[in-house]
């Protein structure tokens, strides 16, 4: 006779309670271990619960909209006697890290409707999508973990560190204002544990969504067999795998500088900066880009002496100099040196420390440091994939050319992100994901952005779009510039802060947008409103006389169009003298 035994919720991590969001059993439905019995969702993870033991449901105890918790009942099951009785708990796991199990089908007659290549964010948005719109997907990673560079050792743990060092700034600055703190004590592993766990957070929430949409996740290195076929390498075993359909979002590497001394662990690239193993005394940074400028800030805030060089006579080159006068007047004070036509010819490592020897500028004939990051840019990985084999054209540096709908030169194969080329940013990758996976799955769409905007989280942050000074002066483009100064803003002052500009180009004609940037607190989430703007065909007057908050910073844009218009009264403008 079989037993009776309720099936309860098990560990699941640091939520109270979870809400149910699919009951994936029925009465009398045959079970076995590990069969999924519900799917639960909190915050962005989502989480299937497996059964602990094989038998036949006699009572669907939930519904969808339920709230669960640790202990809470699922179902009540009759037992198989094959199972281990003694087992009277379902054993506590990590149920969203165990990632979607392979297909086991030879592939001989069957494919998949689509793989992707790259689990970065233009790769598993491409795969969600497709899967979304009812295709059977592949998605192909050579890391364990989701979510490509920008997730892993990219964007977001950035992001955590960079946080970490703007209040570590802020409560610097509040003495000002007659606040005073000690100076922080950091603690090294429980910072990079903080890092962690956000990493950790996403990255498990792709692999429950994945697993919620049924989407094949593949672990291994790709390589093209065909236009038709991909192998997939791991562990030195290989699989061939059809599809009718493929994305390659393979995404890009840190460049090296030739003769440089890459296998000394003080030698860093982005990657290692960001696993915090330690607080140098002096690091240089090689390359005064985004990049480089924000690890400069983490780094600095954690009381790293910061060298910058950078081989242009600016740092953030392309930047428009008035957005970068802001910033360069602040890292002038947090950082040890800044260095701008200069470079790094040669870098000895010594026992005690790295030797740099500096070319151009300003820059001293040597010197040493404790460690040295290398931020120069990335190159794409498109020479990695033996894309040849399937007939696609890659370019000598390892770019893959594509059309509006993202497809390569062979017409049901598919690229997006870094390896299509310039801006290299994860949200343009995002938005070509979904335009390649709605093209595969027969729907008329194409990329059309007229913008995709740029921003430096760096401390202020920096933040422009659509048409900059730098690019109409050299391309002979007639605009029209209004400029707001956050001087005169007074949220702006009540955070004790008197830097930032918010401006406007506009065609002087037909006043519409062309482009707008932003220094300043929270510039990146700023320039939302005006990508928007510039995407909707707005002009001047538009955004005159759209009514803003106060006080905010968003009214900077509101302002700098009254600047342009003419009416404009949180400023003094001098009466133009008529001629």
């Amino acid at each position: 006779m079989s037993e009776l035994k309720t099936i309860q919720v098990p560990d699941i991590g640091d939520a109270d309670s979870v809400e149910i969001i699919e009951v994936l059993i029925s009465d009398n439905q045959q079970l076995s271990i590990d069969d999924s019995l519900i799917t639960v969702e909190s915050d962005k993870a989502s989480m299937e619960i497996p059964s602990p033991v094989a038998g036949t449901v006699t009572s669907v105890l939930v519904k969808p909209g339920d709230k669960v918790s640790a202990g809470s009942d699922i179902l009540v099951m009759a037992i198989n006697d094959t199972n281990d009785h003694t087992a009277t708990e379902a054993p506590a796991q990590d149920t969203t890290s165990a990632p979607a199990k392979p297909k086991t089908n030879t592939f001989d007659s069957d494919a998949y409707d689509v793989v992707v290549i790259g689990a970065g964010p233009g790769g598993y948005t491409a795969a969600f999508r497709a899967a979304d719109l009812g295709l059977n997907v592949a998605l192909i990673e050579r890391y364990e973990s989701l979510g490509g560079v920008c997730l892993n050792v990219g964007c977001i743990p950035s992001k955590a560190l960079l946080h970490t060092a703007a209040v570590i700034d802020e409560a610097k600055h509040l003495e000002k204002q007659g606040i005073s703190f000690a100076e922080p004590s950091i603690d090294i592993d429980k910072l990079r544990s903080f890092k962690e766990s956000v990493v950790g957070q996403l990255t498990n929430g792709l692999k429950g969504m994945a697993k919620q949409r049924k989407v094949t996740v593949l672990t291994g290195n790709a390589s093209f067999e065909s236009n038709t076929a991909v192998a997939i390498e791991s562990s030195g075993a290989t699989q061939s795998i059809s599809f009718k359909n493929a994305i390659i979002a393979a995404g890009s590497q840190s460049v090296k500088i030739p003769g440089f001394p890459y296998d000394d662990e003080r030698m860093l690239d982005s990657t290692r900066a960001l696993e915090l193993q330690s607080i140098p005394d002096k690091l240089l940074i090689i390359g005064g880009g985004i990049i480089g400028l924000e690890m400069g800030c983490v780094y600095a805030a954690l009381g790293t002496k910061i060298t910058v060089v950078e081989l242009s006579d600016q740092l953030m080159p392309g930047c428009d100099a008035d957005l970068l006068k802001p910033l360069q007047q602040k890292l002038s004070n947090d950082f040890e040196a800044i260095y701008t036509g200069s470079k790094v010819t040669k870098v000895e490592a010594a026992k005690n420390g790295l030797t740099a020897f500096f070319e151009g500028g300003k820059a001293p004939a040597t010197e040493q440091y404790d460690k040295v990051l290398l931020a120069v840019g990335r190159s794409p990985n498109g020479l990695k994939l033996n894309a040849t084999a399937a007939g696609v054209e890659v370019t000598e540096r390892g770019y893959i050319n594509v059309d509006q709908q993202q497809r390569t030169n062979v017409t049901n194969i598919f690229a997006i992100g870094d390896i299509v080329g310039q801006p290299m940013l994860a949200h343009k990758a995002t938005h070509e994901g979904k335009v390649a996976a709605e093209v595969c799955a027969g729907k008329k769409s194409f990329f059309d952005a007229r913008t995709i905007p740029s921003v430096a989280y760096t401390d202020p942050e920096v933040s422009w779009m659509g048409l900059t000074e730098t690019d109409a002066k050299a391309n002979g483009v007639e605009f029209e510039k209004a400029s707001f100064p956050w001087a005169a803003s007074g949220r702006n002052l009540s955070m004790g802060s008197k830097s930032g500009l918010t401006k406007i180009l506009f065609d002087p004609n037909t006043k519409k947008i062309l482009g707008a940037g932003i220094v300043g607190k929270n510039a990146g989430e700023l320039i939302a409103e005006a990508v928007l703007a510039l995407e909707m065909g707005a002009d001047i007057e538009d955004l005159a006389l759209t009514i803003h908050p106060h006080p905010t910073l968003s009214e900077t844009l509101n302002f700098a169009a009254e600047v342009a218009e003419g009416t404009v009264t949180d400023i003094y403008l001098p009466k133009k003298r008529k001629r």
